[in-house]
């Protein structure tokens, strides 16, 4: 399987705010969104955009202490954070692969922690601090398909 890369600058947190929408856009059923990057690097910043895209209305808090919070929209949306697990193990004891390729899009934070349990599919998103803004690197072996939805933002 070829996995691509590509760069995306994000001067500010509404960049950011735009990369999830035009992601959310491409989204379809069972995608999952593997997010890196260090506390701040704009993670849930990017869900945010993702869920504005998937027609989900509210606020979309970060899951830190709940591990997964749960959205209905034009797909669903489980967003999830692994950061206060152990490893996978306890991701499976939450019913992490139940929501993998599942009937909505997965957005997983701090994935490197559940990275075995992830598909092959998956997009990876590096998020990291440059200068005054950020930059998402995207790498997955479907990248034409979210770079198609994702237009002018990458």
């Amino acid at each position: 399987m070829t996995v691509a890369t590509t760069s995306v600058e994000l001067p500010d947190e509404a960049a950011t705010l735009e990369l999830g929408r035009r992601l959310g856009a491409a989204a379809r059923a069972g995608d999952v969104l593997a997010l890196h990057g260090t506390l701040g690097a704009g993670k849930t910043t990017l869900v945010h955009g993702l869920a504005a895209a998937l027609g989900i209305v509210g606020p979309v808090p970060s899951p830190t202490f709940v591990l997964i919070r749960e959205y209905t929209g034009r797909l669903p949306l489980a967003h999830v954070d692994a950061y206060r697990l152990g490893g996978s193990d306890e991701a499976l004891a939450i019913g992490l692969d139940e929501l993998l390729g599942g009937p909505g899009v997965t957005a997983v934070e701090w994935a490197e922690i559940v990275d075995d349990l992830l598909p092959a599919q998956t997009l990876h998103v590096h998020l990291s601090t440059a200068g005054a803004g950020r930059r998402a690197e995207l790498r997955g072996p479907e990248l034409g398909r979210w770079l198609a939805g994702a237009g002018d933002a990458a």
